[in-house]
């Protein structure tokens, strides 16, 4: 292990959070994808679990390339990313492929693979948020010149992505306004977003029920949180809950064991959006605490790296992205174990994914590239101390 950490840079800690995960991610893919292999396959699950792997692979491959560059070349890259979803987001909403009433994905034509342009969206605007933050430091106090600013593009990105995937705009939204207020952006500002959103929220339901061909997803929002409350009483309007709730209980404290879950043959999208009841229903209660604490490790370990960063903008980048991952990871948790409404967020680095596995790893690349070069500044600051020292002596 030591031999291998003499190649790579950055939090070692966070290296291993991301080993464990990717390993763990091979094993519930492998678990969970079998009533899709006879569905797709003819039964043949190594198709599935090598695609898998191969995503895997080659995300380390991008963890392992971005960690080597300077962070500070991310503040130009967010800008060119910035304007390129704009494009990339209205046009997935005109013409992209539609599943459940929902424009999500465009397809790359040289590989064949259909990408999510929210994943490229999210990554850019979390990155063209903390270039702005670190770029206007001293005017975040205005109304204009701080929070309006940065206001408009937080709203342009996420009212693109808003009408195919409420749930990802929304940890999106909620993102860039922890980052705005970790920066120094004052509350009584932000605060003006309140009723602005409830407003918002107004309109769109009532436009949805007017014109329902602009917010075909608007329905379904609306059935999930009525579920979720308990606003109607069929039972199989909550299938996908009541199945994840069944995985929980047979799970118990340790489990029934790797591979053993019978709750995948039931449980729709048990190796995406319903993973984590399959950690339960195999490992239990144990399992369960172990992934969450290596969600929190990544937390934690990331405002140590903002701690050491001289750079506002490497502080920003850090803080950012790594919450997302973490928020989006506890979000996912939250709806398997019925303590918030469906909504559709794979768990980061575990769900079986194809590019938004990649644009975590891509996420994960940054937060190292930053960790990197909090590290060499400390090895030159001991080297330079130590030369210093030995000056005295000598003289």
């Amino acid at each position: 292990m030591q031999r291998l950490f003499k190649y790579i840079g950055g939090d070692k800690a966070i290296w291993m959070v991301v080993l464990f995960m990717a390993l763990s991610s091979v094993l519930l893919v492998y678990s969970s994808i079998v009533t899709l292999a006879y569905k797709y396959q003819d039964g043949n699950t190594m198709y599935y679990i090598l695609k898998h792997a191969v995503f895997i692979v080659t995300g380390f491959g991008f963890i392992y390339i971005i960690h080597k560059i300077n962070y500070k070349y991310f503040s130009r890259v967010a800008q060119l990313l910035f304007w390129i979803s704009i494009p990339l987001l209205l046009l997935t909403l005109i013409m992209g492929a539609n599943l459940n009433n929902a424009s999500r994905w465009l397809v790359i034509p040289i590989i064949n693979q259909s990408f999510q342009t929210s994943d490229l969206a999210k990554l850019s605007l979390i990155m063209f948020t903390a270039r702005t933050l670190s770029i206007r430091k001293d005017q975040l106090g205005d109304f204009y010149q701080g929070f309006l600013a940065l206001l408009i593009p937080v709203g342009i990105i996420t009212v693109l992505i808003l009408p195919a995937n409420f749930s990802t705009a929304a940890v999106l939204f909620t993102t860039c306004m922890m980052l705005m207020f970790m920066a120094g952006v004052k509350l009584k500002h932000m605060a003006v977003l309140i009723p602005a959103g409830i407003g918002a929220l107004a309109l769109i339901f009532t436009i949805a029920t007017v014109k329902p061909e602009l917010f075909p997803r608007a329905e379904t929002w609306k059935k999930r949180v009525e579920r979720f409350i308990g606003g109607e009483e069929d039972r199989d309007g909550n299938y996908q809950v009541e199945q994840a709730k069944i995985a929980i209980a047979s799970g118990g404290v340790t489990g029934k064991g790797p591979g053993n879950s019978t709750q995948r043959n039931f449980l729709p999208h048990p190796y995406s959006d319903f993973i984590y009841a399959i950690v339960l229903e195999e490992y239990g209660l144990f399992g369960g605490l172990i992934v969450m604490m290596f969600y929190l490790i990544l937390l934690f370990r990331s405002i140590k790296i903002v701690q050491k960063v001289e750079h506002s903008f490497g502080a920003y980048l850090v803080l950012g992205l790594s919450f997302s991952l973490v928020f989006q990871g506890l979000i996912n948790m939250a709806v398997n174990v019925n303590l918030l409404p469906v909504t559709g967020q794979p768990l980061p680095l575990v769900s079986m994914g194809g590019t938004s596995l990649w644009f975590t790893c891509i996420s994960l690349g940054i937060i190292l590239s930053v960790s990197r070069s909090v590290e060499q500044n400390e090895i030159e600051a001991e080297t330079a101390k130590s030369k210093k020292g030995g000056n005295y002596v000598v003289s």
